[in-house]
């Protein structure tokens, strides 16, 4: 009786953190899907422009994602250790982070844009529309980093529910600009795909503000914005913001060349690997939101170990991380029942083509048989995130997805075209040893020894 209740307390506790974080990545998926149907009304050419814009402005702000992860390890530690006062502290050498790297980033990228985006898509027509799109998203990078750091920040004090509130905040926000600066409502100017990037600059400074606002009510007694942070502190931010923000640009990146894989599959029969790219793309989408509570569970994960740790207990640390996994693997495991059963259902509503739905079927099915592997790593990844294992979790994930997935589907792409099946199973072994590789680092407990 007493274990099930303990059982109870912890689950409690973990749905507590991560369903706030959910419902914030839905509300993003929601925004992205709005986006896309308020931009495609400008067109085929503003459809692609935003499509490849909207990549190179995440692989721009990558490396500001690790801000995040370098503020949730510290400030999870300081509350385990019950210095209050003091969690928002690495919070706000982050902030200085972020405008010291985000303006001369800004300024530098945006400058470079008419130089690069011609390499993504030379066509004219994307270009016309995707170079000032671009440009306009790049501003906001002082905001996207004060938003990253903000959102370790709440995660790691128990707070996601204020990361929610200014994710529906911000999002509504860039909806109403949407209409207002696309199509030229109340008077604005209309400026097509140009004012969907405007509006997300916008948006994102608002959310930037919003979360300034919620800093001084909820975190001014934690530290917040009351000093400049000492030495230590910055080194901290920084030791564990390269690792995390360098893995997230290479796992982009390593997206962008699986879909180049795709596309110069050596197939003889024309169009196929079009049809391979199609189906990929529907793959990937469907994935990325099945993965959503994998990645919200992950990020509670991370918030729990680096409390216990703050808390000198180690062996608590290291059970929150198993509770959190069971927990993953219920919840993916159910989410990828519709995949390994009705693939044709699920996958209907973005492949029309009968060839792309055929090629996309088996893939999906084993995406939904091994989503709940893939669970259990991205739960212990973020946990040893937690304890400020960043190098060790960039040195795995690089090595994993660029010395040995990339390299195998290239073979089995351009080399042997053996078409999507193969290199799909690929990159679910890739992803699968990822998950071992993450346990038996879990299990050695090596991350209990780091200090922060």
């Amino acid at each position: 009786m007493v274990e099930c209740g303990r059982v109870r307390e912890r689950t409690k506790r973990i749905l507590g953190i991560a369903l706030p974080i959910i419902g914030g990545m839905v509300s993003q998926n929601v925004l992205n899907l709005v986006d896309l149907a308020m931009v495609a009304t400008e067109g085929d050419a503003a459809v692609a422009a935003v499509g490849v814009g909207g990549f190179a402005n995440f692989l721009a702000f990558a490396f500001l994602t690790g801000l995040s992860a370098g503020v949730q390890s510290i400030a999870a530690r300081r509350k385990g250790e019950g210095r209050d006062n003091e969690t928002a502290i690495p919070l706000n050498a982050a902030l200085l982070c972020g405008v010291v790297i985000g303006i001369p980033l800004s300024v530098g990228l945006y400058m470079l844009v008419p130089w690069f985006f011609p390499l993504q898509n030379p066509d004219p027509a994307v270009l016309d529309v995707g170079v000032p799109y671009l440009q306009a998203r790049l501003i906001a990078m002082v905001a996207v980093a004060t938003n990253f750091s903000f959102r370790g920040y709440w995660n790691a004090v128990d707070l996601s529910k204020l990361y929610l509130r200014t994710l529906l905040v911000m999002h509504a926000c860039n909806i109403f600009f949407n209409w207002l600066l696309i199509f030229g409502n109340l008077g604005a100017p209309e400026l097509g795909a140009y004012g969907a990037g405007v509006s997300s600059a916008i948006a994102t400074y608002i959310g930037a503000g919003f979360y300034l606002w919620l800093g001084f009510r909820h975190a001014r007694g934690a530290g917040f914005l009351r000093g400049l942070p000492d030495r230590k502190t910055f080194r901290s931010i920084i030791t564990l913001a390269l690792p995390n923000g360098l893995q997230q640009f290479m796992f982009a990146a390593g997206f962008n060349v699986l879909f180049w894989i795709l596309g110069h599959i050596a197939m003889g029969e024309v169009g196929h690997s079009t049809v391979d790219v199609a189906a990929a793309n529907a793959l990937v989408n469907v994935t990325l939101v099945a993965l959503l509570p994998g990645i919200a569970l992950g990020i509670a994960a991370a918030s729990l170990v680096g409390q216990a740790l703050g808390r000198k207990e180690p062996e608590d640390a290291y059970a929150w991380g198993w509770d959190v996994a069971k927990i993953a693997v219920w919840v993916m495991g159910g989410l990828g029942l519709p995949m390994a059963l009705v693939p044709d259902l699920v996958l209907s509503p973005f492949l029309h083509s009968p060839e792309a739905l055929d090629a996309a079927r088996w893939p999906m099915r084993l995406a939904g048989i091994f989503i709940a592997v893939d669970g259990i790593g991205m739960v212990l990844m973020n946990a040893m995130l937690g304890a400020g294992a960043n190098r060790a979790v960039m040195v795995v994930s690089i090595s994993l997805q660029w010395g040995l997935f990339l390299p195998i589907a290239f073979v089995l792409g351009p080399i042997l075209g053996l078409g999507l099946l193969p290199i799909w199973c690929a990159q679910l072994c890739y992803r699968a040893l990822a998950a071992v590789a993450f346990a038996v680092m879990w299990r050695r407990k090596a991350w209990t020894r780091i200090e922060l």
